[in-house]
Formats: structure tokens, sequence, C-alpha cells
């Protein structure tokens, strides 16, 4: 945990002009892979919201003789189940430290660079709490990696033929998310997943993913677009690929981000000692704040209504 990072004049030393130039360059933040794909359902408006899922399917029967003759002719029932999922809203946050003297020295609007990079870390932390239980609060759902892998879900680089078969043949990761009554819609790939596609070839030697070294290449599988995530979320040494029905991914916002500026605060770690004294330290801080939660409902379908077999992802190892 960090608890006395602080933005030094030698941090912003690049914001604090020497020559003729008010141009920051800086790759525009990437926000959550995850949330891009999946489903948002409507804000909260408490910290816990209900999802009624299937849990139980309606059967039909043939009847047995006619009414008043042999076999009766009786007609038999069935019903519908449904169970609740929570979706429960935890707080991210973050605070950045800076002395007044850094803002006054500075031509630029600090905050206004800060701010995106707030936004991607919450993406990142989302990403990451989601696909991997990464720091996730335990009142959300297990990740999609162990969820995959509790299903069976989960196939390591090099178990096929090659990474197309590993992917998109019988026993491949698309192959067990359909056998569980789910179609794949999306992809989040690792960097490193990139070169593996490229270097595929047909067997002309031609190039699966280059049509045209004149156009730009176009990554997909089976016809779904690959997310190829520039926040840090991906980890490939535990997904190379996570392909699913992101659809069955709901998440919900109890609190858009919001952001303070603290003028007479103390920061303090996880020990209760006071690291910063903003008045006495002449220093200020931007907090950013935002709360959400996300479910994976997985209703029962007529091709796996095991729920423990069932698992609307599946993933590449490496």
């Amino acid at each position: 945990m960090a608890y006395n990072s602080i933005i030094s004049r030698s941090d912003a030393e690049a914001l604090i002009p020497t020559e003729i130039s008010n141009e920051i360059i800086q790759n525009v933040p990437q926000f959550s892979a995850v949330m891009s794909l999946a489903r948002r359902l409507p804000n909260m408006s408490r910290k816990q919201k209900s999802i009624p899922v299937l849990s139980a399917l309606i059967s039909a029967y043939f009847v047995n003789g006619e009414a008043g003759g042999s076999g009766g002719g009786l007609k038999q029932t069935s019903k519908a189940a449904w169970e609740g999922k929570n979706i429960v809203a935890e707080e991210l946050a973050v605070i950045v430290p800076i002395p007044e003297a850094v803002l006054d020295d500075a031509d630029y609007d600090i905050w206004g660079e800060i701010k995106p990079q707030m936004t991607e870390a919450f993406g990142r932390a989302f990403d990451q709490a989601a696909l991997y239980g990464t720091n996730a609060p335990s009142t959300w759902p297990s990740n999609l990696l162990t969820g995959a892998t509790n299903a069976g879900n989960v196939v390591t680089l090099g178990t096929g033929v090659d990474v197309y078969d590993d992917i998109m043949g019988e026993s491949g990761v698309l192959a067990l998310v359909e056998v569980d009554g789910f179609g794949v819609n999306g992809h989040i790939g690792a960097m490193t997943m990139k070169s593996k596609l490229r270097g595929l070839r047909d067997a002309n030697g031609v190039p699966i993913f280059n049509s045209s070294v004149q156009e730009k290449t176009r990554y997909t599988l089976d016809g779904e677009d690959i997310v190829f995530p520039k926040n840090g979320a991906i980890d490939a040494a535990q997904s190379l690929l996570v392909s699913g029905d992101w659809q069955q991914l709901v998440y919900s916002i109890r609190q858009d981000i919001t952001y303070k500026v603290l003028t007479e605060a103390v920061i303090q770690d996880n020990t209760g000692a006071i690291i910063y004294n903003l008045a006495q330290q002449d220093m200020v801080a931007l907090r950013a704040v935002m709360r959400l939660g996300w479910q994976l409902p997985n209703p029962v379908n007529a091709l796996q209504p095991t729920a423990a077999s069932r698992y609307p992802f599946g993933v590449l190892k490496p």
C-alpha cells in the first residue's frame, strides 16, 4: 500500500516550461476493456441491486393416451424458477497530493492532466478485479479467470496443433463456451497475442490476419472483434485471450467519478500516522471517488443445465 506518494517538483518538471512550448504529448488514457464489452445496467439508486436470474427451465411432455382411455391422457406440469443475484457497489478512490508552489510555477492545468490518468487508473483497477480478482472486494463475484477454470473452460497454449486450433478448434476456447450454451461475441487479448495471430498462416503460407500490407489489420476471431487494452490491466502470464458472451457480464454505477480538491486535510497511512498535513505544509490534493459493481448472472440454458459446469467465458492461458 502507498500512502506517501506525492508529485514532487521533479515529477512535474516537464510541466514547468523552460522553453517556448505549451504542448503536452501523452497517450489518450484507456478506460476499461471489460466495460467496453459488458452490458451496462441503469445506475444504482442504492448500494445493492438484486437481479432475478432464471435457474430452472420449463419442460414439455407428450400426453400418454386420451382422456378416459388407457394411459389416462393426463397432462404433466412444469415450472420455471428464478434466483436473485446481487450487484454490490464498492468504492474506488485515489488522492493525489501536490505542493501549492508546484501548481503556482506551472503554466499548465496540472489537474486537467491528472484527471484522465485517474480515469485510466480506475479502469485498470476494475479490469484487473473482474479478470483476475486483483484487490477485488469480497462482495463481488469470482473473477473471470477463476470462473472459467472452475467450469473447465481453459485451454493452455500449445494444446492443439497451433494457436488457431487452441482458439477455434473443436476443443478450443470458443468451443468450450459454445457447449455451455453461450455464443462468443467478443475477446480481450494480451498485447503479445497480436504477434501470435500475425504469425498464423494458411497452407500456402499467406498470413491469415493480413489481407494487404496497405490496409490496417482488423483482428477478429469468428467474426468478433478482439480488444487489446493499453491500460496495463492484462497480465499475459495469466491470460492471453479471454473470450465469451460479454452481454452476460453486467455492471452498474452507483456514483460516477467525482473530484474534490482538498486544501485543509491530513493524509494518513493504514496505521493512522499522518503523512501529509495539507494546510501546514502548503499543499493541496485532488481526490477522485467512484462507486460501482458487477455481476455474472449465468442463467440456466437447455445445453448446459448444470450451474457448476456452465460459464459464458473461456480463457487461453500461456
